[in-house]
């Protein structure tokens, strides 16, 4: 369960980078790693925030149960 709570973080952790880079992109106005739109940060930062959700909701029930 520990790498399991280890892969959660750091899914969350991404999706916070991923957010700060669309902060940049809204501030700067430059595209960086090809990315033209500043939706598309905030919908790949959505997904990882949706990924560790769930991980971290199995790892807790799992650890209760011992």
């Amino acid at each position: 369960m520990k790498n399991l709570n280890w892969i959660g973080w750091i899914s969350l952790a991404i999706a916070v980078l991923i957010i700060l880079m669309g902060g940049i992109f809204l501030i700067t106005g430059k595209e960086m790693f090809g990315i033209r739109h500043l939706v598309n940060y905030f919908h790949a930062a959505n997904t990882f925030i949706l990924l560790s959700i769930p991980i971290f909701i199995y790892s807790y029930r799992c650890d209760c149960k011992k």
